[in-house]
């Protein structure tokens, strides 16, 4: 027999928790130095733990049993293991680290450091830092090639996205991009690299191969002006057909064809959409929405909203649970 609390789960939020697709979530909220845990399949929150710093970037390990988290203002990146949610190690980030990669075979984090103009390269096993590679000003979008042979940095004030060799962690092409770049995803079969521009208000898609921009995509949203919509977060889907781009101040997330790069659809979400991330079913998408200190639900069949959750203050960032 089901739990009274269990029953009551279930009816607020409309839907049989299916168990396959019963992931966690973790949210790192900037503001209030917290990390929110959430149920994916009740979409309720589990726990708040308490962390550094200004929380932003966020990943986990691959076999899901440590989370790794930027304590931007401690200068310095948390390990949190997963089943005790307790903070059992630090890494020698660098400087103000905001974003990070971590590499295909989980040895080697690749992080941002925004005030050092430095991307830094730190071996998991030895917790050591194994490279510093001078980037250009104020470094923040990470993304590591599916074959891990390629690294890409994107400086915001230099406009452009970095091409790293990461056997040599020598950068190999500069790309010029749109004003002031945040995100960086490669393409599952890595053919392309898609880099969002905030004040430009474009993603600019990137041949892997040629190093250069084949494509600009703008947004437009009827009734918003074009200077409240700013790229950010970016995320492709499995099978590479289609990209979700977060809005930011826009309060959606615009949905495109990868092959055609048409705005299929804009979906309405809570406000300052800043990053996203999908279950590992695909099945739903998670937004993190730094002004409403909220998390939205999208079912990606359908492509709407399905819910949104109270977490932290100004939530930023937002990893799912492999497993």
């Amino acid at each position: 027999m089901q739990s009274r609390a269990c029953i009551l789960a279930i009816l607020a939020t409309g839907v049989m928790a299916d168990p396959a697709s019963a992931y966690t979530a973790y949210v790192s909220n900037e503001k209030d130095n917290t990390i929110t845990v959430v149920d994916t399949a009740t979409m309720q929150v589990v726990k708040t733990v308490d962390v550094g710093q200004r929380p932003r970037g966020i990943t986990i390990s691959h076999d899901g049993k440590f989370i790794y988290l930027c304590a931007s203002d401690d200068n310095t990146i948390q390990i949190i293991d997963t089943r005790t949610l307790q903070v059992v190690g630090t890494l020698p980030s660098g400087d103000d680290p905001e974003l990070f990669v971590l590499s295909p075979d989980g040895k080697t984090l690749y992080v941002a450091n925004e005030n050092d103009n430095l991307v830094t390269a730190i071996d998991l096993d030895s917790k050591q830092v194994t490279s510093e590679i001078p980037v250009g000003v104020e470094p923040e979008g990470m993304a590591v090639s599916p074959d891990g042979k390629t690294l890409v940095n994107t400086s915001e004030t230099t406009s452009m996205a970095h091409f790293i060799d990461t056997e040599s962690h020598e950068v190999t092409d500069n790309v010029l991009v749109d004003t002031r770049p945040r995100f960086a995803a490669f393409k599952p079969d890595g053919s392309q690299v898609w880099v969002s521009a905030e004040i430009g208000g474009t993603v600019s898609v990137i041949d892997n191969t040629k190093r250069q921009v084949v494509k600009r995509i703008k947004f437009a949203i009827p009734g918003l002006r074009a200077e409240t919509i700013q790229p950010v977060g970016i995320a492709i889907s499995a099978d590479g057909k289609k990209a979700y781009i977060a809005l930011g101040p826009a309060n959606h997330v615009a949905v495109i064809n990868t092959e055609t790069y048409e705005v299929e659809k804009y979906i309405l979400v809570g406000q300052r959409v800043w990053h996203l991330d999908f279950t590992p079913d695909q099945k739903t998408l998670i937004t993190t929405n730094g002004n409403s200190n909220d998390i939205t639900f999208i079912d990606t069949a359908t492509e709407e909203p399905v819910q949104s959750v109270t977490v932290g203050q100004q939530p930023w960032g937002v990893v799912i649970s492999p497993k």
